[in-house]
């Protein structure tokens, strides 16, 4: 099946990308097969689909999701053993088994109608996001192949109608009009094999340590080297994209004010599992919150720091060293370090701590982008506050705070991140041969990143999105909106002072 799209304007997701007019992109069997300037004739036997000024991009691509929560702020603070429990009781049966990955399901279909079409998970529920990953991959087999023979046969009636259903499919109203995790369950449970999703990349469970980040629910807690090897062979059974080590705790691990991120993970452990992946031929990524933890991961040899903390020599020349790269996530720390806990319902040390972070996190972002590190983005997803359809806010926060361009931030999210998730030869650009992966908005986001908020549509690998529809909390939209006014210069004083 071909495809033009005439009539928008392109931005190709470079570095140095600038709105191209009067080009035409073709797309062939889920890849573009073409873009042609405007002398040239469409060719025939195309779809047509006219974008009427519409601006046509890469799809966004999120470094750092955890599929199994939709971030609705639970208004208290939940214990490591509150998490245990409820892992515990999502995998001890077939039925909330289900459930779960149903959810799921809907999450990464409200990630994919919000413009995002490639997450990279990063701890999750046993091998849940691996087996999704499997699923969404398996419908675009069954698209290409369907497309093909509609090719070779001229075309079916039959076929198209199955076709378009299939690809519409989270246009059912109950799933649209639901609340999102309602809505979310309902669009998993009723998406068939053929729905197309984002592309997954995925780390399954991660690796901790007894006490550390998300021990006993999102990742195994080892003890030694030698039981980190192993657990790193086990998590390869479920064929992942990359290992996560859980090297430091988190903001609502600390049980010190002022001691956000504490490193957790011994140097010997952190070394021996990115050996035996490395052995594997798979990247590690490692969750780290203080300086400390960032030099202890980058020592040992992973290949992201996600987060990040205040920066050093030492800390910029071990990137160089190791060829390593920066995931910032800003969208998780905001809320926690600049609202209120009467709204938030964390501890007092908690917002101090997050006030740290942030500060860490911007401050390593801003000293790697002028080192010429690579730096991603991910949200964080499924934290309080951080939902499957907000990627747009990271970009705007990446802009504001780390001082970067509408451009830049655009190509971050796009090209950036595909070459740090090393997928630059799939998707990322607008090029003939990479997948057709795009995110088509009214506006145009380099001159404001807001453009990116309501996609008018979304192609995931060639299946193509009309008008997707999202149910949005109103209360954490509007909450976050109200933190959009905050300037990299307010943040010491707001840090101090929540709002």
């Amino acid at each position: 099946m071909k495809t033009a799209y005439i009539g928008g304007i392109i931005l190709d997701g470079t570095k140095d990308m600038v709105p191209q007019k009067g080009k035409t992109v073709i797309v062939e069997n889920g890849r573009i097969s073409a873009i042609l300037s405007a002398d040239e004739l469409v060719p025939s036997g195309c779809e047509i689909v006219n974008l009427k000024g519409c601006y046509l991009m890469p799809g966004l691509i999120n470094l750092h999701v955890h599929l199994n929560s939709g971030g609705k702020p639970s208004g208290k603070k939940k214990e490591p053993e509150d998490y245990v429990r409820l892992v515990n009781l999502a995998t001890s049966n077939p039925v909330t088994g289900e459930a779960v990955r149903a959810l799921m399901r809907g999450y990464a279909n409200t990630a994919l109608h919000s413009g995002v079409t490639t997450i990279r998970t990063v701890g999750g529920i046993s091998d849940y996001d691996g087996k999704l990953r499997n699923e969404i991959e398996e419908g675009y087999r069954k698209r290409v192949k369907t497309w093909k023979s509609e090719e070779t046969s001229g075309g079916s009636g039959l076929a198209d109608m199955i076709r378009k259903a299939r690809t519409g499919m989270s246009r059912i109203p109950m799933g649209a009009a639901a609340p999102e995790g309602l809505g979310a369950l309902v669009r998993g449970s009723a998406a068939g094999a053929a729905m197309p999703g984002p592309r997954i990349l995925t780390s399954n469970t991660g690796i901790s340590v007894p006490g550390g980040h998300v021990a006993g629910s999102l990742a195994y807690p080892v003890t030694s080297p030698e039981e980190a090897v192993e657990y790193v062979h086990k998590i390869a059974e479920g064929r992942p994209d990359l290992i996560k080590l859980m090297i430091t705790g988190g903001i609502m691990d600390a049980v010190k004010e002022g001691e956000p991120g504490v490193l957790k993970m011994s140097p010997e452990i952190i070394e021996a599992a990115c050996r035996a992946a490395h052995d594997l031929k798979l990247p590690v990524a490692a969750h780290t919150e203080s300086t400390e933890g960032v030099i202890a991961g980058l020592r040992g040899g992973v290949d992201t720091i996600e987060h990040g903390a205040m920066p050093t020599d030492e800390m910029m020349e071990l990137f160089k060293e190791r060829g390593a790269s920066l995931v910032t996530t800003i969208s998780p720390v905001i809320p926690l370090a600049l609202l209120k806990t009467s709204k938030t319902g964390v501890r007092p040390m908690d917002r101090y701590n997050a006030g740290i972070v942030l500060r860490g996190i911007i401050e390593c972002a801003r000293r790697a982008l002028k080192e010429g590190i690579p730096v991603g983005l991910g949200t964080d997803t499924g934290c309080p506050y951080v939902t499957h359809y907000d990627m747009w806010r990271e970009l705007q926060y990446f802009s504001t705070f780390c001082g970067v361009s509408e451009s830049f931030a655009l190509y971050s999210a796009t090209l950036g991140n595909a070459k740090i998730a090393g997928i630059d030869a799939e998707t990322g650009s607008i090029e003939i041969g990479k997948a057709a992966d795009f995110l088509i908005t009214a506006g145009n986001p380099l001159e404001s990143l807001r453009a990116l908020r309501k996609p008018k549509m979304v192609v995931a690998r060639g299946a193509l999105i009309s008008d997707p529809v999202i149910k949005k909390n109103v209360a954490i939209e509007q909450t976050l909106d109200s933190l959009l006014k905050v300037s990299y210069d307010d943040l010491d004083r707001l840090i101090r002072k929540a709002i």
